[in-house]
């Protein structure tokens, strides 16, 4: 499976709180890049700043929504946290906070679903609560861009041996513009049907015709209920 770690970039461009906002808006432009996280001396995560932080900015205090009667029950946090971006002159008063990170173990189909789930563009990557990497829409779009080559490569080695643990020689895989044909044989109805699923779930799959017979249908076999206080209880 490709996960995150294969797709991330490792040498991340990050700031620290105290960082001049125009020094981060420098960065985004040479760099060319939509957003940075921000970091502690010890390399974890506090936030991020990103284009959206300095379209905040620029629209002025007049964009901010106050909520009724405001001035007698206070700003809501929304609000609050509008202006304090609006005021902002360092990284660390324009971030948004928490950041969302994701963890380099984790496949880059988690990474699209927690991106698409929360809005966001990019992921910092985060082992051992530093920060290792920065994964973007971008970085999961290019797995697509695999060669057909490639991606039979990937289910012989990453999908069939590592993850199902079968030998890929019982297999014939063929894939042709992204469409992946494979056969074969298994014991169970249900080793069949997570070859396909598992395959279809490959960044760069666009469909999967599978003709994988198997010898024994346990489609029906339910695994038994036992009372862990009760073991020997008769039914």
């Amino acid at each position: 499976m490709l996960t995150v770690r294969d797709v991330m970039t490792r040498g991340v461009i990050a700031v620290h709180p105290e960082t001049p906002l125009a020094d981060v808006a420098r960065l985004l432009v040479e760099h060319r890049i939509s957003g940075v996280p921000v970091t502690d001396a010890h390399g974890a995560v506090l936030g991020v700043v990103s284009e959206a932080d300095f379209l905040i900015k620029g629209q002025g205090a007049d964009a901010v929504r106050h909520r009724p009667l405001s001035r007698f029950f206070g700003e809501s946090g929304a609000s609050r946290a509008m202006q304090a971006k609006i005021a902002a002159t360092t990284a660390g008063a324009a971030m948004t906070s928490p950041a969302i990170t994701i963890g380099p173990a984790a496949s880059t189909g988690e990474a699209a679903g927690l991106m698409t789930a929360r809005s966001v563009n990019r992921l910092p990557v985060v082992d051992g609560g530093r920060l290792v990497g920065i994964v973007t829409r971008a970085d999961l779009v290019r797995a697509y861009t695999r060669s057909d080559d490639e991606l039979a490569r990937a289910i012989r080695e990453d999908v069939l041996f590592r993850a199902l643990w079968l030998d890929p020689a019982a297999f014939t895989v063929a894939v042709t513009d992204g469409v992946v044909s494979i056969t074969g044989t298994v014991d169970r109805r249900s080793t069949a049907e997570m070859v396909e699923h598992v395959i279809a779930m490959v960044p760069g799959v666009v469909a999967v015709q599978a003709d994988v017979r198997w010898a024994m249908d346990d489609s029906g076999i339910r695994p038994a209920t036992i009372d862990p206080f009760f073991p020997h209880s008769p039914g």
